[in-house]
């Protein structure tokens, strides 16, 4: 499911972007139609149990990742 999932994430971060251009255009239309983008392409990702924000490079000093014992922040 890699494509597939980079794909939905690709989509989650073009949301992102565009309602940031919107919201900095002071557009309330196109900030409306992104927020509809973005709250679909969350769905999406949710449903089929995607994380649309992986952390590539998981920092073990922080207590998170694979090298942690807790999961917790150190």
């Amino acid at each position: 499911m890699g494509g597939y999932a980079e794909s939905v994430r690709e989509r989650v971060r073009a949301a992102r972007a565009a309602v940031a251009t919107a919201a900095s255009a002071d557009d309330a239309y196109a900030l409306a139609v992104a927020q509809d983008e973005l709250d679909d392409a969350l769905r999406i990702a949710h449903n089929v149990g995607i994380d649309p924000d992986p952390d590539p490079d998981p920092d073990p000093d922080r207590g998170f990742g694979p090298g942690s014992q807790s999961g917790a922040p150190a």
